[in-house]
């Protein structure tokens, strides 16, 4: 039986009939990967308050979201908002293939045209996202004061 060898991905910038699967993509990505550090609670509360909704909803309108594709399916997502890379979400059925590292690098390369010094913040529990951003050369600029939960802020510099 031959195996299915996926498409090569691809990137393009969102529209309004993404709304529905990039909400249900982030939905499945914030209730499999951030209870580790934010618990079952927060998870619970921040789904079922639609505020993941909305912010996509917002920055869609904005022309702010990138959608990444494969095979016809929208696998991962990331919301630019002037220097800064505010979301980035990669499914997490298609964690470790490679696509983060690829989505990551689009974002860095069009909002470099822009600017000189990116940044982008993420809870400071989320470990495994932390040292994605390492890997790809950002830097940590420190915590950000008076978050709940914990933040800190990561920097990156053109050249």
């Amino acid at each position: 039986m031959p195996t299915h060898q996926p498409t090569r991905p691809s990137i393009r910038s969102a529209t309004g009939k993404d709304l529905a699967q990039l909400q249900a993509l982030a939905r499945r990505t914030i209730n499999a990967g951030y209870r580790s550090f934010l618990g079952d609670e927060a998870v619970d509360w921040f789904i079922g308050s639609a505020a993941s909704d909305d912010h996509i909803a917002t920055h869609l309108d904005q022309g702010h979201i990138h959608c990444l594709e494969q095979d016809g399916q929208i696998v991962g997502f990331t919301i630019l908002d002037g220097p800064t890379i505010d979301l980035m979400m990669i499914d997490q059925r298609h964690h470790r293939q490679g696509l983060g590292r690829l989505l990551f690098s689009h974002a860095e390369a069009l909002l470099f045209t822009r600017y000189q010094d990116l940044r982008l913040e993420s809870f400071t529990g989320n470990t495994t996202a932390n040292a994605f951003y390492e890997a790809c050369g950002w830097s940590p600029a420190g915590p950000l004061d008076s978050t709940d939960p914990p933040k800190i802020e990561y920097v990156k510099r053109r050249g």
